[in-house]
């Protein structure tokens, strides 16, 4: 269970959103909308610990996250809006550093696995930087085919520069998180169904 209470974000000398409240139970999904500039990013920010919020708390299964400290870190996993990658590393590469950073076990096989279920079958052993836009954001969704136990995941745009068929396989991705008692927070401009029996929008800025 993630809850929030109370939520108030002040950048510089501007209130981006006060008061924001919401419990997720496992199996939810929450959307977060609103316009340019009203907090989006630095609402999931605050849920991954990252950034203070001025007022408000959020706690997991009960407890504050500031006080869990590794202990929530190691049941969440966050993707933004970069895609946190090393060009002079392979996706495969990427893929086993990335997860042994987060205390995942993971295999060669495994990892390349992940990548081909994402669409970089035939480019798993070719260095990041000759990747498309497209291809690099798959990379780095490769990691949530790996970290399928994890409890949150927290997503900004997770959509954005991938094409039809790659939106599709995330579509699932997400789908089969919710279907097994995952909790994810996302950012999206795009229109994607997500079939789950609890999907959730908060609109920021409203």
């Amino acid at each position: 269970m993630l809850v929030a209470t109370g939520l108030e974000c002040v950048r510089g000398e501007r209130s981006l959103f006060r008061d924001v409240g919401f419990s997720l139970a496992p199996g939810t999904l929450m959307r977060v909308m609103g316009r340019n500039g009203s907090g989006k990013t630095s609402l999931l920010r605050i849920l991954t610990g990252t950034l203070e919020p001025l007022a408000g708390e959020i706690r997991w299964h009960g407890e504050r996250i500031a006080a869990l400290g590794d202990g929530y870190r190691s049941e969440l996993t966050y993707l933004g809006h970069q895609n946190a990658i090393k060009d002079d590393l392979t996706p495969v590469e990427n893929l086993l550093v990335s997860e042994r950073l987060a205390g995942t076990q993971i295999t060669d096989t495994a990892a390349r696995r992940a990548l081909q279920r994402v669409g970089l079958s035939g480019f798993e052993d070719t260095p990041t930087r000759a990747l498309s836009q497209g291809q690099k954001r798959r990379a780095a969704l490769a990691r949530l085919e790996s970290r399928k136990t994890f409890g949150l995941w927290i997503l900004d745009e997770p959509f954005v520069a991938l094409d039809t068929a790659a939106v599709s396989e995330l579509r699932k991705i997400i789908e089969e998180r919710l279907a097994t008692g995952g909790i994810i927070v996302m950012t999206t401009h795009q229109d994607v169904p997500i079939t789950s029996p609890a999907v959730h929008d908060l609109r920021l800025g409203a």
